[in-house]
């Protein structure tokens, strides 16, 4: 019996029982849809944290509160921030002619004009130089704070479109008069879109001088110190220093001083645990799927049994009955693989307008083939036991 023949007895099995065909691929649509969305997840939480590392510019040396890796603390290592803005001054006086020193709060709120009103907003206060820094915040009408309102802590704005939108609909919202909070503050200028990450709109959000921002709303302590550093060469040697001042005032348990690229290898180690174990939960569906796989080829067997006889008789050989078998059982597995694949792809998509996914090929390639690989071993011990039933008492079946 040749191979189209045995494709098309294959097929015409699985047409006969259509319900119990998809109900028995659904398994496999799970695992491999799991798989898939999964992975997506965690690889564009990836691309998205590497992303807003990258757009802190070159060079870029990060000073966060507590020491990475901390067992059972919470993120950079430590519950507690000893971190102090006396700690920025210091920096930037140490560090002068050799590196840019910022940092920035958040702080949520509301800004209204008129009787327009722009709900949940991200504040940041910022400096001067933060977009010296932060190289994907840039400004698309107006200006954004200069040095004199950073230093003095001048309540001037800079908008995202968003909450320009919000507020000003269509009309330029430069040197008008906002409310944030309880104070009013001068709209200076409006920066480019930023997109939205994870559910959360970035251009829903308004910076303003980090002196304001600490005076409103009672800011004590920066929650992370950027460091750019003017020449790659002394990356290593700043980094050193920093570590050096700090532990002058603080433990140096009590701070990390980390490079871009350490930052970056962190998030990857990180990430790529999570997308194994994420991926390894998933996957166990696929095994589910798979003996729900071999439950029914072998009903399908036992209901065979008396054509099964018959084909014996009539010359088929028990390779192919077993080649019969396993093929049906790696046809269900490939279709089931096939709908799972384009049902994460589709999802992805969906859920990437809120939530950032990226889909990887290798994710793609591997449930597939793994669907494969359930379809052949799960398939086998029926295919096997079918090729051993003897025609006569297979004929005498009832």
């Amino acid at each position: 019996m040749n191979i189209l023949e045995t494709l098309k007895l294959s097929f015409t099995a699985i047409l006969r029982n259509r319900m119990r065909s998809f109900l028995t691929t659904l398994g496999i649509v799970i695992g491999v849809f799991s798989v898939i969305i999964l992975v997506a997840l965690v690889s564009g939480l990836q691309s998205f944290i590497t992303e807003q590392i990258s757009s802190f510019g070159s060079n870029l040396i990060f000073v966060i509160p507590g020491q990475t890796g901390g067992a059972g603390r919470g993120p950079g290592g430590s519950t507690v921030n000893r971190l102090q803005f006396q700690d920025v001054t210091n920096l930037k006086r140490e560090l002068k002619g050799d590196a840019d020193v910022s940092t920035v709060t958040q702080q949520a709120s509301t800004a209204k004009y008129g009787n327009k009103t722009s709900r949940n907003m991200t504040i940041s206060g910022v400096e001067d130089i933060y977009t010296k820094i932060v190289t994907s915040v840039e400004v698309d009408k107006g200006r954004f704070i200069n040095k004199a309102e950073s230093d003095s802590g001048k309540r001037v704005a800079v908008l995202g479109p968003t909450a320009s939108k919000n507020l000003f609909g269509d009309s330029s919202p430069v040197s008008k008069t906002i409310q944030i909070g309880n104070l009013k503050y001068q709209v200076v200028g409006v920066t480019k879109s930023r997109g939205a990450a994870f559910g959360v709109d970035q251009d829903n959000s308004a910076f303003i001088p980090l002196e304001a921002g600490r005076k409103q709303f009672g800011i004590d302590q920066p929650n992370a110190i950027y460091i750019s550093v003017y020449k790659t060469e002394d990356i290593d040697q700043i980094q050193t220093d920093i570590k050096k001042l700090l532990e002058k005032r603080i433990s140096g348990d009590d701070f990390t001083v980390q490079t871009q690229e350490q930052a970056l290898s962190t998030i990857s180690q990180i990430t790529g645990v999570l997308t194994l174990a994420l991926g390894g939960v998933a996957a166990i569906s696929l095994l589910v799927g798979g003996i729900g796989v071999m439950n029914i080829m072998l009903v399908s067997v036992t209901e065979r049994t008396r054509e099964i006889g018959l084909r014996k008789a009539l010359g088929a050989r028990a390779k192919d009955i077993r080649n019969q078998f396993l093929i049906e059982a790696l046809t269900l597995s490939g279709l089931g693989g096939v709908l799972g694949i384009l049902l994460g792809i589709g999802v992805s998509l969906i859920v990437n307008i809120f939530f950032t996914t990226t889909i990887t090929w290798w994710s793609v390639a591997l449930s597939f083939g793994f669907s494969m690989l359930v379809g052949v071993i799960f398939g086998v011990a029926p295919a096997i036991r079918a090729s051993r039933l003897d025609p006569i008492t297979a004929l005498r079946y009832e």
